[in-house]
């Protein structure tokens, strides 16, 4: 069936790739590996897909038949299934969703009992197994499921206890997009519990409508409401909850690489653990000068939070994330979390009592543009004259940065260059893109 680990778990279109069958040998072979490591017992959350509910039940199938038990927790942010599998001990999480990508698509993220995204080990070993022969445990041995129904209201009060007990939202009006996602039902309440007055978008799923136009992918949505209501922040999370983008009260939209700016700045202690600041190949160069001024030492993980999470790891760091939103807070939780990076930025920004504009006017990013082309297969990046045209703009010295990569989780091709020049970087960026297309 071809499937494979991507940069964030196994995903690709329902009808084609991530079908009932797929989910059925997934869990299968995730509840063999799993076992060996000690973990009898899975926690499943899902976004709202329509085909969420079809794939939880092949997956959970899977499961019981590799002998493990399953605790169902119905639609969660991806995040909250981490934090539960963490806090719950001895438990793995299983979430399907594919994240951004449209209702069509669905995926499968895995967690191990940490609350981390398993290591490439344990991937290949699932892998290995996923193609073989599906043979159910013994009668006796098959595991159980229950429903787990506490699971939102736990995850809420873990969101608002990451807020400084000092600190009130009670003073903001906050808009808040949750992309007619996972975070429909969590996320507003923890604003709202914490005294902020809410102006909920996206909050009605109909099982086609997440991301449609709304969420991280689209912040211009949240952009005009803030403008509108005359809101202190706009707040636009992802289909599963795990990437945010913040609109300030101008109407300023701030990336994943302005919020880690802005975690940098406000942190007072920048020694040990806090020595260190991880961004990816597709952080801003203007980021990292940025952050080097501020104290910090810089490294670059390649594109994924799994990678970045691994280099905090490796480096003993606890702040790190992706220009796309996901933001990693490791002395909070352990993967990317959209609720709580907002929740911290936020918290920041009052302990400071600056905007986000004076804290961001310490840091110039440089002209950065990010273009994609659709590909049937991926592999065409390695075509020569590809390739000797990525050299030859590499080569220019009018250009900074050029990074050419496949997408870790689309069928397409991602071109990203910086140049001193917004127009250097897009002409460029353009010739690439129609190199692309023209071998298609």
């Amino acid at each position: 069936m071809n499937l494979k680990f991507g940069t964030d778990g196994i995903r690709g279109p329902v009808e084609t790739h991530i079908t009932p069958e797929a989910c059925l040998r997934i869990g299968h072979a995730t509840g063999l590996v799993m076992k060996e490591q000690g973990w009898n017992t899975v926690m499943i959350g899902k976004d709202t897909r329509v085909s969420g509910y079809m794939l939880e039940s092949a997956l959970q199938a899977g499961f019981i038949a590799a002998g493990v038990n399953v605790s169902l927790c119905g639609p969660l942010p991806t995040p909250g299934v981490a934090y539960l599998t963490r806090s719950l001990r001895e438990k793995f999480g299983v979430v399907i969703s594919a994240s951004h990508n449209d209702f069509l698509d669905n995926g499968i993220k895995i967690f191990n009992s940490d609350g981390e995204k398993l290591s490439r080990e344990l991937e290949l070993k699932i892998e290995k197994i996923l193609n073989g022969d599906l043979k159910p445990v013994k009668t006796e041995e098959l595991g159980k499921a229950s429903r787990f129904d506490e699971a939102g209201a736990r995850y809420i009060e873990f969101c608002k206890s990451t807020v400084p007990s000092n600190i009130s939202f009670s003073s903001l009006r906050v808009v808040l997009d949750c992309a007619n996602g996972a975070c429909y039902k969590v996320s507003p309440n923890v604003f709202k519990e914490l005294g902020a007055e809410v102006i909920p978008l996206g909050i009605n799923p109909d099982g086609y409508n997440i991301n449609d136009g709304c969420g991280s992918t689209h912040p211009e949505l949240v952009q005009k409401e803030v403008i509108k209501q005359r809101a202190d922040f706009g707040i636009s999370l992802d289909g599963d909850g795990d990437r945010v983008i913040l609109i300030d009260k101008e109407g300023n939209i701030l990336d994943g690489d302005d919020l880690l700016y802005i975690l940098a700045f406000s942190n007072p202690n920048r020694v040990g653990a806090w020595s260190g600041v991880v961004g990816t190949l597709m952080s801003n160069l203007g980021l990292e000068d940025g952050i080097k001024k501020l104290g910090y030492d810089f490294k670059r993980a390649d594109v994924g939070d799994k990678y970045v999470s691994k280099l905090l790891a490796k480096n003993g760091w606890l702040l790190g994330g992706e220009t796309s939103g996901h933001i990693i807070c490791k002395d909070l939780i352990s993967t990317g979390d959209g609720t709580i990076a907002a929740l911290k930025v936020i918290s920041s920004l009052l302990i400071l009592e600056k905007d986000p504009s004076e804290v961001l006017a310490n840091y110039k990013k440089m002209p950065q543009v990010n273009l994609a082309v659709k590909v049937a297969n991926k592999d065409i990046i390695n075509d020569k004259d590809i390739l000797d045209f990525i050299k030859t703009v590499e080569s220019d010295i009018t250009v900074g940065r050029v990074l050419v990569r496949p997408s870790g989780t689309e069928s397409k091709i991602r071109v990203m260059i910086e140049a001193p020049e917004e127009k250097v970087a897009n002409k460029f960026a353009k010739d690439i893109i129609s190199l692309i297309e023209s071998k298609l």
